[in-house]
């Protein structure tokens, strides 16, 4: 069996996962990998990938799993867990989270370690940090 290109893959929910997928595709530059329909237009399972890196989400659901899960404005805007994608233009993925109304949480900027990156909030509060450090290049 050939190897996976990555062995975590990071999984969410939204209440609204339709809109979630297209935002995360128009915005943050994922390509729908494979999406299932659920009932009255939810998602039942989606898998969204960038580059070798995959995340998988679906509709929230009122079940005893779903339940454990809540959207960061449902809690006031807390998280436990955050997202780093790397892109090889970061100023091109700021400039359409911008203006498709992103809340930017982290300025656009050049760091010590030779990344530009920002982080912002999508829709439905998740962070997600946006840079130009690739951690599987070798650095100098």
């Amino acid at each position: 069996m050939p190897a996976s290109p990555g062995a975590v893959i990071p999984a969410l929910r939204y209440n609204n996962a339709p809109a979630a997928i297209s935002w995360l595709c128009d915005v943050l530059g994922f390509t729908r990998h494979t999406v299932f329909e659920g009932e009255n237009g939810t998602i039942a399972h989606a898998e969204l990938s960038l580059g070798n890196g995959m995340i998988m989400l679906g509709s929230a659901k009122d079940d005893e799993y779903g339940r454990r899960f809540k959207s960061p404005a449902e809690v006031g805007g807390m998280e436990t867990r955050s997202a780093y994608i790397f892109v090889p233009d970061a100023d091109a993925v700021h400039a359409r989270a911008v203006g498709a109304g992103a809340e930017i949480i982290r300025p656009l900027q050049d760091t010590p370690y030779g990344s530009r990156e920002f982080a912002l909030r999508d829709p439905e509060g998740h962070s997600w940090s946006v840079g130009t450090y690739d951690p599987w290049v070798p650095q100098a």
